[in-house]
């Protein structure tokens, strides 16, 4: 009983970075998949270590004022994030877990892999989710009565992306064919799981046909 409670102390975020028995986040270190997740995750509460990660150079974020939690809906310690790693999106309120998972996620996996199958650099992220005070949308009743990561902006929908020549991959588009495109996007939703926690994709069910979900939420699923 006392691991699992500690194992939930440490998932759950409710230990500052400074407490814990490793070093802080370094969004240029892809690091140890479990040993992420809890400094990920104890980014939730500490506004402090949340701005000395965010001030990492390849991010243009800023602190928002908490959105009091209602009926499920709101957030903490959250950011308004505008470009990663020198790609650019439309301005997203996030989570400091989720916007750095995102900047982790960019660093780590989009851009190598976008330089080893496209022969490119990404220059825009485009995304349609990020905060919306709504339920899971299941494609059925399982599930509908639950907030989506949503809700707590602790999630992104992430549509596809811009190259520097200006063409741009869709999942909706490319995810099936069997070009360099869709080695891509298949190469950058497996390394989101490493980041993220819910990885969501066209496979996963058809509401997500033209999207990758990716949440850090208390789920873990990458499909």
């Amino acid at each position: 009983m006392a691991v699992v409670a500690c194992l939930y102390v440490l998932r759950g975020g409710y230990v500052p970075a400074r407490f814990l028995p490793f070093p802080a986040l370094d969004l240029d270190q892809p690091g140890v998949l479990l040993v992420r997740d809890w400094q990920l995750a104890a980014l939730r509460r500490d506004d402090a270590a949340c701005a000395a990660v965010l001030a990492h150079p390849s991010v243009d974020a800023e602190a928002v004022a908490d959105k009091e939690l209602v009926q499920g809906c709101g957030w903490e310690n959250a950011v308004r994030v505008r470009e990663v790693a020198g790609a650019q999106l439309k301005s997203a309120v996030l989570t400091c877990p989720a916007a750095s998972a995102l900047t982790m996620w960019l660093l780590h996996e989009v851009l190598p892999a976008a330089r080893e199958h496209l022969g490119q650099d990404v220059v825009g992220v485009t995304h349609f989710g990020r905060y919306a005070c709504r339920n899971i949308r299941s494609g059925g009743p399982i599930g509908s009565n639950r907030r989506s990561e949503h809700a707590t902006a602790d999630a992104i929908d992430v549509a596809g992306f811009r190259l520097r020549d200006g063409s741009t991959v869709s999942v909706l588009r490319d995810w099936k064919d069997t070009g360099a495109q869709s080695e891509f996007l298949r190469a950058v939703h497996r390394g989101a799981c490493r980041y993220f926690r819910v990885v969501l994709g066209p496979e996963a069910n058809a509401l997500h046909r033209n999207h990758f979900h990716l949440d850090r939420g208390w789920l873990w699923s990458c499909r």
